[in-house]
């Protein structure tokens, strides 16, 4: 029951305190109603606050969302809506009042001059009232652009009309279509760019746009790139890095419609945009864009959940492809806009594998070399030319993993058998699980205390680097310091994957070191991690023509590196799902993860009734003492798979089961 008191702030969307088993608790008002069936009702304690932050689309996406992941809405709703923030609020109500009270005061300025107060639509419908107009966000505040004539003009297709579909995609986002287009973007792309074209081809059309992006130094091109294209003030950014005060006013101006285009991290996968038109996702591998908080969903599942609900557009986009982006495009869901082999060949570096026949006949040693000789030619000739040389290592710090020298045994803490790792060239050996120095170590196999390295870093790296092209500039980038930009002119950088710095100009030399890191790890996506990774670096090299190379220390056969030669990230994509489909993994199929004490995993399963053709993988151990089952099904029986994990969960937390089970439903890893 909502008292008369609360009657006015009472409105859907509003957060609200309500009595529940004796407890004040923070709940939403989702919808009001006249009457209920139930037989005794408690009164509405409080509204916290009168601004209606939930608007009523996410609250059915997040309804959606908690079902497709076997969670409560509870949970999705927090990851929907950032926390209040008073003082913002109270800021926000003030602006919002005195803009009312100024449209007041003109209309009736207007009234008092004999001016109309309401126009005709050029249609001949009724009148729409000045600060009414179609497009009019919450609490009737008019949304930015929804008037056609504050609606930028038709983007021109510039670098989309590389891709043969580009212009066609463009055409749609302007008529208000809803296509969907799985992106594989070319060498060289300025995929920011392409992106902010997309966006103003649908604001152009009169609706709004969500785009999300991995990490902030994404979020930061795609801000100067859509303040290029739509101009200052015509969006707003949504990431948790902005800060309680920040995020929470961004989130506002998102919620009251005063911009129609919303960018931003993970965070904004649940942004409110007015009349959403077109949802996109840049490089959807990466795995920033899984929330590690549960329900555990995924940005690219949210976003096309939106997609679908919305009615509006989708593109994902990359320069690698996932499997679960091959699958939307062999279901017919989403089109592929790919460019034509002659552009293609025009703008791809060249890109060479060490490890075949002809460069093993020329350099015996190249299979077993960590820089062969390939590499180091590239190097010093793009060096010679006064260019820049990227190098990628994937392991960060100097010596993250040593062995003994003598017997080759892995070195481990004394103390908590953690890995040892060397700091620096004079350091003694630390561990990297509990910190503790290791001074005096002596293998505990053959007792010798000379340590070799079993993993380069990439600080060790650029020692060696710079040794061996003296007078060169070296610069690092990695998780202590992480470069946007590098200028033109000779200069060496080492990199870990997903830190490389773009150069002014594109690389001369592109070197892919230690790849069997990444090849070789127990992981489903392991070599479609490492075709992501290998792209992204490759992609900021020159073409050919220009000089631009691009070596990786693997063998030419493997598949991931077939795919770099070529720049044939659909092919890599579509044996992987067939692989997957043969084997029965996601996303041919779909899983969920339970982890937890074995008492607990099994308790949980068993007040589980699972669906037709589930079946049981595991137990296999988790971290600690913990193990993990796995119950697969068919992608048909995904929903009912959800809702029997829910309801077995719901039943162990009415219990107040002492052990807890995380649930994860397509979890990124499996093992």
């Amino acid at each position: 029951m909502v008292p008369q008191a609360l009657a006015a702030d009472a409105v859907p969307g509003v957060r609200v305190k309500v009595r529940f088993a004796g407890q004040l608790v923070d709940g939403w008002l989702l919808e009001r109603a006249e009457r209920s069936d139930h037989p005794r009702l408690a009164y509405l304690d409080r509204v916290v606050s009168p601004v209606p932050v939930l608007a009523p689309e996410v609250a059915r996406l997040a309804r959606v969302v908690a079902d497709r992941y076997a969670g409560s809405l509870a949970d999705v709703l927090r990851l929907a809506v950032p926390p209040r923030h008073a003082r913002v609020e109270k800021d926000v109500l003030a602006h919002a009042a005195a803009s009312e009270e100024t449209a007041a005061a003109s209309e009736e300025t207007s009234a008092a001059s004999g001016e109309p107060t309401a126009l005709a639509e050029p249609d001949g419908t009724a009148p729409t009232a000045i600060g009414k107009a179609a497009g009019t966000g919450p609490d009737g505040n008019a949304a930015a652009g929804a008037e056609s004539g504050d609606r930028p003009a038709l983007p021109e297709p510039g670098g989309w009309r590389d891709y043969p579909a580009g212009p066609a995609l463009l055409r749609a986002l302007t008529a208000g279509r809803p296509p969907r287009a799985v992106w594989s973007a070319l060498p060289g792309e300025d995929w920011a760019a392409r992106y902010a074209t997309a966006v103003a081809a649908t604001v152009a059309g009169g609706r709004g746009a969500l785009v999300v992006v991995a990490d902030g130094r994404d979020l930061d091109r795609l801000d100067a790139a859509l303040t290029a294209t739509l101009g200052p003030g015509r969006h707003v950014c949504l990431s948790a890095a902005l800060g309680p005060a920040r995020r929470y006013r961004a989130f506002l101006a998102a919620r009251r419609a005063e911009a129609p285009v919303v960018i931003g991290t993970r965070a904004a996968m649940f942004a409110p945009v007015d009349r959403l038109g077109l949802v996109a996702i840049w490089d959807d591998g990466d795995d920033l864009h899984a929330e590690p908080r549960a329900p555990y969903p995924h940005a690219r599942e949210v976003l096309l959940t939106r997609a679908q609900l919305a009615d509006a557009a989708a593109l994902v986009g990359g320069y690698a492809r996932t499997s679960e982006a091959q699958l939307l495009v062999e279901t017919g869901w989403a089109r592929e806009v790919v460019a034509d082999r002659a552009v293609l060949r025009a703008r791809a570096p060249a890109v060479a594998p060490t490890g075949d026949d002809p460069q093993l006949a020329r350099d015996p040693g190249a299979a077993t070399a960590r820089l062969p000789s390939l590499a180091w030619a590239a190097a010093r000739e793009a060096l010679r030319a006064e260019l820049p040389v990227l190098v990628q290592v994937p392991r960060r710090g100097y010596l993250p993993s040593v062995a003994c020298a003598d017997c080759r045994t892995p070195a481990r803490c004394p103390h908590c058998a953690g890995p040892l790792a060397l700091p620096s060239a004079g350091g003694a050996p630390a561990c990297r699980w509990c910190g503790r120095v290791a001074a005096a170590y002596a293998c505990p196999e053959c007792g010798g205390r000379r340590l070799r390295a079993s993993v380069t870093g990439a600080r060790r790296t650029a020692e060696e680097l710079g040794r061996a092209f003296p007078g060169v500039p070296v610069r690092t980038s990695g998780r202590e310091e992480v470069l946007a930009d590098i200028p033109a002119g000779a200069g060496l950088v080492i990199s870990t994957p997903g830190a490389e710095p773009v150069a002014a100009g594109g690389y001369g030399a592109v070197l892919l070191l230690d790849t069997w890191a990444m090849l070789t790890r127990a992981d489903l996506r392991a070599g479609e991690e490492a075709l992501r990774r290998w792209s992204a670096a490759a992609a900021l090299a020159r073409p050919a023509a220009a000089g631009g190379r691009v070596v990786v220390v693997a063998d030419g056969a493997l598949a991931p590196v077939q795919a770099l030669l070529r720049w044939d990230p659909g092919w890599f994509a579509a044996r992987e799902l067939a692989e997957r489909r043969e084997l029965g993994f996601p996303p041919a199929v779909r899983m969920a993860s339970v982890t937890g004490s074995p008492a607990a995993v099994a308790d949980l399963l068993a007040q589980t009734r699972l669906p037709d053709g589930a079946e049981l993988l595991g137990p296999v151990p988790a971290d600690g003492e913990r193990e993990r089952m796995l119950v697969r099904v068919p992608r048909a029986r995904a929903a009912a798979l959800a809702e029997a994990l829910h309801m077995a969960a719901g039943v162990r937390s009415a219990r107040k089961a002492a052990d807890p089970v995380r649930l994860q439903v397509d979890p990124l890893a499996l093992f």
